[in-house]
């Protein structure tokens, strides 16, 4: 997924989770509790996503990044 669409998924979610809370302010309702728990678990995992990509956008791929690292580190020893 992009950036926009993980941005796009997570103001959707969020929208979807403030109704529940308006849901649930008026009244405890365990389904809606449970609504919102899975909402909050899926938002966590986007917004992780979102921070995941963005690094690997301004800093390229992980192993593209380990591999300079080591070169990096087997030239400062060879000096």
């Amino acid at each position: 997924m992009t950036p926009n669409q993980i941005h796009t998924e997570i103001e959707q979610l969020s929208e979807e989770r403030q109704v529940l809370w308006q849901q649930l302010s008026q009244g405890l309702d365990s389904t809606v509790k449970d609504e919102i728990k899975a909402l909050d678990a899926r938002l966590q995992e986007l917004w992780q996503a979102l921070r995941m990509e963005k690094a690997r956008l301004r800093f390229g791929e992980r192993e593209e990044i380990v591999r300079r690292a080591r070169a990096d580190e087997r030239l400062e020893r060879a000096a």
